[in-house]
């Protein structure tokens, strides 16, 4: 199944879009890669909670969560799940729903990218990380496209 390749991708590629750098930045003074966790670090120690939730949340707990969704949709059918189907359809559309908005992230590393390159005192460089995270948005909303709901239904013994 199609859906099954997508989601074993982005789960294997869910590990180095939160290891490796997902920027690098040079300016006079320093010369560092940041992680996303790093940079949600960052925002932690410069007060700036509020937006390291939203980053956290946004770029790390959303992308796990649709991952082990998608899986349990799919697990759910191969094993013919007792959850009731209804249930499983409306965490499938939570799922198409979210996934809309999931290249929120890589926009804003672009934008950030962009908008500092015009500073010549410092540059900003989009690492290998930010590659891999795009990846597995992409993979995931590609998951979510080719998953066909009606299996839900389809293996549900009551109806």
């Amino acid at each position: 199944m199609l859906t099954t390749l997508y989601v074993s991708s982005a789960a294997l590629l869910y590990v180095p879009a939160n290891l490796l750098p997902v920027m690098h930045t040079r300016s006079f003074y320093t010369d560092e890669d940041d992680t996303i966790m790093s940079g949600v670090l960052v925002l932690l120690h410069s007060g700036s909670w509020p937006l390291a939730v939203i980053v956290f949340v946004a770029s790390i707990t959303v992308p796990l969560l649709k991952l082990v969704a998608l899986a349990f949709l799919l697990l759910s059918i191969r094993r013919r799940s007792w959850i009731e189907p209804l249930q499983r359809s409306k965490l499938f559309r939570l799922v198409e729903f979210v996934g809309r908005w999931s290249m929120l992230d890589v926009f804003v590393i672009g934008l950030l990218v962009a908008l500092v390159q015009f500073q010549s005192v410092a540059s900003i460089r989009v690492g290998s990380g930010a590659l891999a995270f795009s990846a597995v948005v992409v993979l995931t909303m590609l998951a979510a496209h080719s998953f066909d709901e009606r299996l839900i239904w389809d293996d549900d013994p009551g109806g």
